[in-house]
């Protein structure tokens, strides 16, 4: 089944233009992910035969001959979203929309709760988080027995920056569910990370790991993610080796999943093994263009001498980060961290990182605001931002990289040492490129 005019399809009609005016270098890489682009929107099923696939299939075919099939809708839109969990194409995030949107203009929220809780899942996943709280919140009015509608608000409110609201809200998911479930615990891990309880978090996900495997029918992307996530706490703590474990696990469990391919790029390279990193990371962007596996694996590139690669793959990132309004809502902050990072357009990426820290008031969009606007030489803005980005005690190198630049530019030489050191000693790799910057700061 081909979406018609999907957002997959703008960005490959955009690339096309792209690569008609790109210099060679930037052509054949650009080029690469057209064709990725390409096959996804043209089969946007695997091709090995799936049961999962056979019965979106025949819902497909269910809503083209019953429009107003509300629950198939409904059905598909879950369908939809996990598939987009298994390969971030954007497609799936689209058709996901279509369907809910659909179920609920055939029957209205208030009979409808299936579909109130696909478009609230939805429009999370498309980073309208201000409208999936609003839906989650009348969830929990139209379904308070029961535990997802808390996790959904939950969810919404972390991403907005209400970290107690939140915190209320988990604790109102425990007392519904009354036992331990893998979205209870995952969620709590997320909010011990932010806190800066790295134990914590790798105990709350220990445990959803655990559970989801003694699922009777262990569903493997969620077991996988798991694993990726137990991955990415061990790196933020400078443990590579534990780190590239747990990816390959992910990897075992559900091969060729993105997130791990991409992250085991990041723990060989960590590791000091480059050109492995950059093996990995090449098949990611093959699978999965997203901005930071390309700027990361540009930023590999560039370390190894390839520079004419690393300036293509810098291309492309603003390529995909520009095409369409999904990719643009949903790549905003990226994009401005990834102009911050490598000295690019610093009035463009604060203006940027501004707009998404309006509407989204977290800690990392504190954080992407004070460093696009210490690049933008506003000094004082910047220090406001960094505190708040630090409010919550989050152990995170690069936040502490951050800081110690803004104090330095500030004039304050103790605190930008203490906080670059405190970056090193708590992961000394935390990015290839940055980290190297970090210690050329430091004259070491």
């Amino acid at each position: 089944m081909t979406p018609a005019r999907s957002n997959s399809t703008l960005i490959l009609l955009g690339l096309a233009a792209t690569i008609a005016a790109a210099g060679a270098g930037a052509r054949s890489a650009l080029a690469q992910v057209a064709v990725s682009t390409t096959a996804r929107t043209t089969s946007t099923v695997p091709s090995t035969p799936d049961p999962a696939d056979a019965a979106m299939r025949f819902l497909e075919d269910r809503v083209r001959r019953d429009p107003d099939d509300a629950g198939a809708h409904n059905k598909l839109a879950v369908r939809y979203l996990q598939r987009l969990r298994e390969t971030g194409s954007l497609d799936y995030l689209d058709l996901a929309l279509r369907a809910a949107r659909a179920s609920l203009a055939s029957v209205p929220m208030t009979r409808n709760i299936g579909g109130l809780a696909a478009l609230a899942q939805a429009e999370f996943a498309s980073h309208e988080f201000a409208a999936a709280r609003d839906h989650a919140l009348e969830l929990t009015k139209l379904d308070p027995g029961r535990g997802y509608p808390y996790g959904l608000l939950g969810d919404a409110l972390l991403e907005l920056g209400d970290y107690d609201g939140a915190a209320s809200v988990l604790e109102t998911m425990a007392r519904v569910e009354g036992r331990l479930t893998v979205g209870g615990e995952t969620r709590h891990a997320h909010l011990a990370l932010l806190r800066g309880d790295v134990p914590g978090a790798q105990r709350h996900y220990s445990h959803a790991l655990a559970l989801a495997r003694d699922l009777p029918e262990p569903p493997r992307e969620t077991v996988a993610w798991c694993q990726w996530q137990l991955g990415e706490t061990a790196f933020s703590s400078g443990d590579y080796e534990a780190a590239e474990r747990q990816y390959r696990e992910a990897l075992a469990t559900f091969p060729d999943y993105v997130r791990a391919l991409a992250s085991l790029g990041r723990a060989r390279a960590a590791r000091g093994d480059l050109a492995e990193g950059i093996e990995l990371y090449e098949r990611a962007v093959r699978r999965y263009p997203d901005p930071t596996f390309v700027a990361a694996l540009g930023d590999l590139y560039k370390l190894t001498g390839r520079d004419r690669d690393a300036i293509a793959q810098y291309a492309l990132v603003e390529t995909i980060g520009h095409l369409s309004a999904t990719s643009g809502a949903l790549y905003n902050r990226q994009l401005a961290s990834f102009y911050a990072d490598h000295g690019f357009k610093a009035e463009e990426a604060y203006a940027g990182a501004a707009r998404e820290y309006a509407v989204r008031p977290d800690i990392y969009g504190a954080d992407a605001l004070a460093w696009t606007a210490l690049k933008a030489n506003r000094i004082d803005e910047a220090r406001a931002a960094i505190r708040d980005a630090l409010r919550l005690g989050t152990q995170d190198a690069r936040l502490f990289y951050h800081a110690g630049m803004i104090a330095r530019a500030a004039g304050d030489e103790p605190a930008s040492r203490e906080h670059m050191k405190r970056a090193l000693a708590l992961n000394p790799q935390f990015d290839p490129l940055q980290a190297s910057m970090l210690r050329a700061s430091l004259g070491e």
